[in-house]
């Protein structure tokens, strides 16, 4: 593998490729330290250890959140945005024409549509998050924000970071862009893959410092822990990589003196039509109870108080109910998307209209009614497997007692499936240009 890696660093295209993803990941880098003026920091990590959704979108950003950077919030309001367009896409006809009749003329108004519309989420998402931390005080009287005394300086100091987040955000939506059009593979993929692969370092550090102190039985607990790992990894790929081949035959057709199609194909339904999408929305509308816990002062009383020690007893990543309702979240949204991502009607006419069918089914209707069934079972084991993905690092922290480093369903399914995707990419292009590929 090694030996193709050099390979593919001898032909020029490819070089260049990857030289434009490096020179992508240092800016994403240096970003990451590049700090919103007027903040404390170390009232800011205070806070930042007390709540889990800061935790969960830290992943994503590679410490640009602990030090408040202008791309503290990510490329989330990004990803956000495309799932919106996607959903608006079933929904709206004429989004689902320009989609599906469009062209690249089409995909690119889609394409300006999304950034738009990252654009107005970045800034409503940096508007709440400023008006939310403005009037935190630590019990000895410091706040986040060190502002201004006067209301009209205030006022522009205010204006500057939530504009300053939502540029950081627009930054990173521009840089991944660029990534995907000078490098290879999705560029905003590649930029959340860099960001969780920049907080490894701290969680092995933090990890090993804590096994010092405990001794023996940590270190023991350490081992399970990477190969319960190990083993999930293992799983997450089997599960991306796997298909259901159904196989389609194409009659002959005659024109002339010349005979068309005839020929054996197959359609490639994958297993895990869903992706990480599932993840993402489940563990979103999980978060919400505890956000809104936040804003309950934390020494209310009366009904607000038993609210609040109710939703942090029983949304708490660590209950089982929190754990089961995740579960039953994820196989939901696991169904709905794979329905919107894989139409079935639309394979079955296209195939109809040019002569395609599956061997011992009748085209049109037959086809669709067969097709869902295929899916429906395909759908069945990707959500199982995505739910028990998405509860088992809660439990295998637990089991194990490693709590420092934070292993995250979301984070492993995004960074095998980022790196398996580069490597066929390249596999392409090396096959391409008669080299030998990863792959054998």
């Amino acid at each position: 593998m090694l030996q193709t890696l050099f390979a593919s660093f001898k032909v020029k295209d490819i070089r260049d490729r990857l030289l434009w993803i490096c020179a992508g990941f240092a800016i994403f880098v240096l970003s990451v330290h590049v700090n919103v003026p007027g903040v404390n920091l170390k009232v800011w990590n205070q806070l930042l250890e007390q709540g889990v959704l800061f935790q969960f979108l830290g992943m994503f950003t590679g410490g640009a959140l602990n030090n408040f950077a202008i791309t503290a919030m990510g490329i989330t309001p990004y990803i956000n945005a495309s799932i919106i367009m996607q959903l608006l896409t079933v929904v709206i006809p004429k989004l689902h024409e320009l989609q599906k009749e469009g062209g690249e003329m089409g995909r690119r108004k889609l394409g300006q549509y999304v950034r738009t519309l990252t654009v107005v989420l970045s800034l409503f998402q940096a508007l709440m998050m400023v008006l939310n931390l403005k009037n935190y005080k630590t019990p000895g009287g410091e706040g986040v924000f060190m502002v201004p005394t006067s209301g009209f300086m205030q006022f522009l100091y205010f204006t500057s970071v939530v504009l300053a987040l939502a540029a950081g955000t627009a930054f990173l939506m521009w840089l991944g862009n660029l990534m995907t059009d000078k490098g290879i593979g999705n560029g905003v993929s590649m930029l959340i893959f860099a960001g969780i692969v920049l907080r490894l370092p701290n969680y092995i550090h933090n990890t090993f410092v804590l096994a010092g102190v405990r001794g023996a039985e940590y270190y023991i607990g350490l081992v399970v822990f990477l190969g319960v790992t190990i083993l999930l990894i293992m799983g997450i790929v089997m599960l991306t990589q796997g298909q259901r081949r159904v196989p389609v035959q194409y009659a002959k057709r005659v024109v002339g003196r010349k005979v068309f199609g005839g020929q054996s194909t197959y359609i490639p339904i994958r297993v895990n039509n869903a992706g990480v999408i599932s993840i993402i929305f489940a563990i979103s509308i999980m978060y919400l109870p505890s956000t809104f816990a936040n804003f309950i002062p934390p020494h209310a009383t009366g009904f607000l108080g038993m609210l609040k020690g109710f939703i942090e007893g029983i949304f708490n990543p660590s209950h089982f109910i929190y754990n089961a309702f995740y579960f039953l979240l994820v196989c939901f949204f696991t169904y709905f998307y794979s329905a919107i991502t894989f139409n079935i009607v639309d394979v079955a006419d296209n195939m109809k209209k040019y002569g395609g069918f599956i061997p011992g089914i009748r085209p049109g209707r037959p086809t669709a009614e067969y097709l869902e069934k295929i899916l429906s079972r395909i759908t069945f084991i990707s959500a199982v497997s995505l739910g028990l993905i998405a509860v088992a690092p809660t439990y295998i922290m637990q089991i194990t007692n490693v709590k420092t480093f934070y292993l995250g369903s979301t984070s492993l399914l995004i960074v095998v499936g980022v790196a398996l995707d580069t490597m066929q990419q390249i596999e392409a292009r090396m096959v391409m240009r008669h080299y030998q590929g990863f792959m054998k």
